[in-house]
């Protein structure tokens, strides 16, 4: 099964997210930007991938367009294993994070999105998982920098259903805010990007505890500084990180240094379902619950949905707390009134994206690389 052609092509998105954005991770966030492939095959079968992601959406594209399709016109389409091993060797050289690991993520989902058609089974069959048709998601809320306006977003969250929330604050007054509007009984976690140093994230931690938060996510800087984070987590709060992990052997590390308590790897920065596999493979030897990372809406999405039910179909699936202004999945990627998501069912990823949609939100012309 040759692969023939080669698409790429970007898309943004705008949403609304209930208030003004406030910047973080140098984004003002006001609409999603998503950097889309697809692999066409000479059997007719083609599949749907994504990389990360955001702000960076053209460098992961000129990646994939100068080096991965050439490379890739004429390949096996069903040899996930090897052209990963191959092209993960050839340009190990450009570095082994950042955006040409997030091509070669991309080009994974839309290699196992074919290997699901080929089968006629959506992945999370293929990857032996059970019958799951809906997940609990938890509400991933942006940043809002105001304890009036965190409250008011997790009340709305509250009231759509969702009984798990995590917040993108990093300052008490805020998490607090959201504590006081959502009441003990919903499950509370707070993303903190990478802000503090070990002393000042050790105090937050201490100061945190009363709130009884599921997780502290990424509380360090640097987010290499394992060692530091497993000082943390001996305040007794729980942690999670994972998103900004370079491969396997990273999250190696972070297991032997009794870092995490939640790995968080992402499958659009990651290097795809392949990668977490095997990461999820290593949590479960060291004893580490493994909840996927998911802030995005494309193919990652999708592929995100099948991991988590594969995976880790009791943990809450992530979802971004944003009314996207048009959806490229339709009523896949809307939660329902009780917070919950669908499993696709259909064969690969379970369905492709609207090609209206990829038009009109189009940030520019698609680029098509033929054998």
């Amino acid at each position: 099964m040759k692969i023939t052609a080669i698409e790429t092509r970007l898309t943004r998105i705008p949403f609304d997210m209930g208030a003004k954005p406030v910047a973080f991770g140098g984004v003002g966030w006001q609409a999603l930007n998503t950097f889309w492939v697809r692999v066409v095959t000479d059997s007719g079968l083609e599949g749907w991938g994504e990389g990360f992601g955001h702000a960076c959406v053209a460098a992961t594209r000129t990646v994939f367009d100068t080096q991965l399709a050439p490379a890739l016109l004429g390949q096996d389409a069903r040899d996930i294993a090897g052209l990963r091993s191959r092209l993960s060797r050839t340009l190990h050289l450009f570095g082994r994070n950042g955006p040409h690991v997030y091509a070669l993520s991309a080009l994974d989902i839309a290699l196992w999105d074919i290997a699901g058609k080929v089968a006629g089974m959506p992945l999370w069959r293929l990857w032996g998982g059970s019958p799951r048709p809906r997940l609990r998601a938890y509400a991933s809320l942006l940043r809002y920098g105001a304890p009036d306006l965190v409250a008011a977003a997790c009340e709305r969250a509250v009231g759509r259903g969702y009984r798990d929330i995590k917040l993108h604050e990093i300052e008490l007054p805020m998490i607090r805010a959201a504590r006081e509007a959502i009441g003990p009984e919903v499950r509370l976690m707070v993303d903190c990007n990478c802000p503090w140093t070990v002393a000042k994230a050790t105090t937050m931690a201490r100061q945190l505890r009363p709130l009884d938060l599921t997780w502290l996510e990424e509380p360090v800087w640097p987010p290499e500084d394992h060692a530091g984070l497993a000082r943390v987590r001996a305040e007794g709060v729980p942690i999670s990180a994972g998103e900004n992990a370079g491969g396997l052997h990273d999250f190696r590390s972070l297991f032997e240094a009794g870092a995490l308590d939640v790995a968080q790897p992402s499958v659009i920065k990651i290097g795809g379902p392949s990668a977490m596999l095997e990461i999820a493979a290593l949590a479960t030897a060291h004893g580490v619950r493994l909840v996927p990372h998911n802030a995005y809406f494309g193919a990652g999405y999708l592929a995100s949905l099948h991991l988590n039910a594969t995976l880790a179909p009791d943990s809450p699936f992530e979802r971004l707390f944003i009314d996207l202004e048009a959806s490229p999945f339709g009523d896949l990627l809307l939660a329902d009134a009780a917070g919950t998501v669908p499993v696709p069912r259909g064969p690969g990823l379970g369905a492709d994206p609207d090609p209206d949609v990829l038009e009109r939100y189009a940030m520019e012309r698609p680029t098509l690389h033929r054998a």
